[in-house]
């Protein structure tokens, strides 16, 4: 399940699993969300994302989530769905992490690879038709799984975003918890 793959071109290297806490594997679990099938729920608190599905299921995946102060909750729409994306920060993180400035809209934004922070999938979150410039995606960080360290975004293993991603439903409607 973590092992190497290949995929667009790439290829992801294997996870060492045997060191991430076993509750952040991917695994189906009874539904904990009470959500209709087709929803995302990203339970911050214990940093799991949930893909809900029928028959009173859901697909869990351990998840990394947005430091304090930088972290969305709320309901919306995954709009756009991107494999092996370009990573543009936004101009408040840029100005924050100046470094980041060569990766900036003016400047085209970083490639798609393996070291690309989104990773090898992303799921761009709007709400009330709006890009709320938050992502579900891929990570070459797995050690971020279970963390709180990211801008924002909800981080998962490329493992598994690539495995999410192929069961997501077409704009498919995410809630975030606090």
């Amino acid at each position: 399940m973590y092992g190497q793959i290949a995929d667009g071109g790439f290829v992801i290297p294997a996870i060492p699993y045997w060191r991430i806490d076993p509750r952040y594997y991917r695994q189906q679990v009874v539904d904990p969300t009470g959500q209709p099938p087709g929803t995302i729920v990203v339970d911050t608190p214990n940093r799991f994302l949930y893909l809900v599905e029928r028959g009173g299921t859901a697909m869990r995946y351990g998840v990394g989530i947005g430091r304090e102060g930088f972290a969305w909750s709320g309901d919306g729409v995954i709009q756009w769905r991107q494999k092996w994306p370009k990573w543009t920060p936004p101009d408040e993180m840029v100005a924050r992490q100046p470094e980041l400035v060569k990766y900036s809209s003016k400047n085209g934004g970083m490639p798609p690879g393996l070291m690309n922070p989104l990773g090898a999938r992303a799921l761009y979150i709007f709400h009330n038709g709006q890009d709320t410039l938050y992502r579900l995606h891929g990570n070459p960080e797995w050690n971020s799984i279970g963390k709180a360290v990211s801008s924002g975004c909800v981080r998962l293993m490329n493992q598994d975003i690539i495995d999410l991603y192929d069961r997501v439903p077409e704009k498919a409607r995410i809630v975030v918890m606090q």
